[in-house]
């Protein structure tokens, strides 16, 4: 609902984890700021999937990327998880690995908005619950749970594309 989100997240050992956040505030007119800011984490998007077929990896997808055309990117990693799932693996397409789109520029730096390049896409998560906050009292021995901590990720996605005008909004070098 509009006060809550709800989360999954698959971990490389292919944990599952789930986590709903409620973000009804005691005081509205807080700007809440991360506790910790973790670093920028760089991800290669080598596989393509067609947008009509990705209800098959998750309901959300329609909602989540709606302004996608026809493709949507996913990684090798994600890949092998819906696999295992019993997901077809016609509904995936094989991107250049990121050694052979060397030759490739980036979409702010072609001209040509037919040429195939490198789109980036960036990501940034300003303040989102991350752990569980631990207290430490004169009254109590050991560390307690006592909220929850911050955090504040950035995300950069690369991924080729086809023609530049399909990555329009990759404007920096």
């Amino acid at each position: 609902d509009a006060d809550s989100i709800s989360l999954e997240l698959r971990k490389p050992d292919g944990t599952l984890v789930s986590f709903t956040a409620d973000f009804k505030k005691k005081n509205p007119r807080a700007v809440r700021q991360a506790e910790e800011v973790r670093g920028l984490e760089h991800l290669h998007m080598d596989i393509a999937v067609n947008f009509s077929q990705g209800g098959l990896l998750s309901p959300h997808l329609r909602n989540v990327c709606a302004e996608a055309v026809d493709t949507i990117y996913t990684r090798r990693e994600d890949v092998r998880f819906w696999l295992e799932q019993g997901v077809d693996s016609s509904v995936f397409e094989a991107l250049p690995e990121a050694s052979e789109q060397v030759h490739l520029s980036r979409c702010g730096q072609v001209g040509d908005g037919g040429k195939p390049c490198v789109c980036r896409y960036g990501l940034s998560l300003a303040w989102y619950p991350c752990m569980l906050k631990y207290c430490h009292s004169r009254d109590r021995p050991a560390p307690y749970k006592c909220g929850i901590r911050s955090c504040r990720k950035n995300y950069s996605f690369d991924f080729s594309v086809p023609q530049r005008q399909l990555c329009l909004w990759d404007e920096d070098p």
